[in-house]
């Protein structure tokens, strides 16, 4: 075989000048567009996990957010149910305490009525009882109602005090005296001296008939009063008897 140098050789330039044509005009525009593509397309790549990162953090606040409403809502609602069961308990409490004071003011106003009426009932019965006192006194004999007064009347005036005595019939003024009925002459006299007597001065006496005495006398001066008779010491009893028993209430 028989080989022609110089047309390989010819050859073998245009193939060079070929290439770098090719390599000049079509190869190096290729690749920068090829190049500029790759770049755009990982631009866009690029943007696109941007964009997938930015809705994967919006998709996870929003979770967050969700998440956080429903814990937030959850503990609203177990702190409504705490203040409702609170309030409850108060208004039950308070409730309570109020029928406990209702019936604490009913059974204090029960007792108080209670012993109201046994003090009146009481009262009732010392009242008749003073009173039978009165009607069975009253019976004593007309002699009887004065007479055995006037000394004991006496003694009790001549233990009051100088200056008590001076206030009983002064100036001469008549001794007021209240007895049960009218007294008689005798009786009169007997009065005079023995006031007279505790007085150590001479005395007369002035006397107002007072029924409701039933038995015994009664002197009244200008701030003082002696009292020896049946009605007093029934009224005493009387006040004895009531005061005892609201003691003992």
């Amino acid at each position: 075989m028989h080989i022609d140098w110089s047309t390989l050789a010819l050859q073998t330039v245009n193939a060079l000048v070929l290439v770098w044509l090719l390599a000049r005009f079509l190869f190096r525009p290729v690749a920068d567009i090829v190049a500029a593509r790759q770049k755009a397309a990982q631009a866009l790549l690029e943007d696109a996990q941007s964009s997938r990162r930015a809705a994967q953090a919006e998709q996870d606040a929003a979770r967050d957010e969700t998440t956080r409403l429903a814990a937030s809502r959850d503990a609203a609602l177990r702190a409504a149910e705490a203040d409702a069961e609170a309030h409850k308990a108060t208004l039950l409490a308070h409730a309570r305490a109020e029928a406990a004071q209702l019936r604490a003011q009913a059974e204090s106003e029960i007792t108080r009525e209670r012993a109201a009426q046994a003090r009146d009932i009481e009262g009732d019965a010392v009242r008749l009882a003073v009173e039978i006192a009165g009607r069975l006194l009253d019976r004593m004999p007309a002699e009887a109602r004065v007479q055995g007064f006037i000394r004991a009347t006496a003694e009790a005036l001549a233990k009051l005090p100088p200056e008590t005595c001076a206030e009983f019939g002064t100036q001469g003024e008549p001794l007021e005296v209240a007895a049960p009925r009218a007294l008689s002459a005798a009786e009169r006299q007997a009065c005079e001296a023995a006031f007279g007597a505790a007085l150590g001065r001479n005395v007369s006496v002035r006397v107002r008939t007072d029924p409701t005495l039933i038995a015994g006398l009664e002197l009244t001066g200008a701030h003082a009063e002696v009292r020896n008779h049946l009605r007093h010491d029934l009224d005493a009893i009387r006040e004895t008897l009531l005061e005892h028993g609201r003691v003992r209430g």
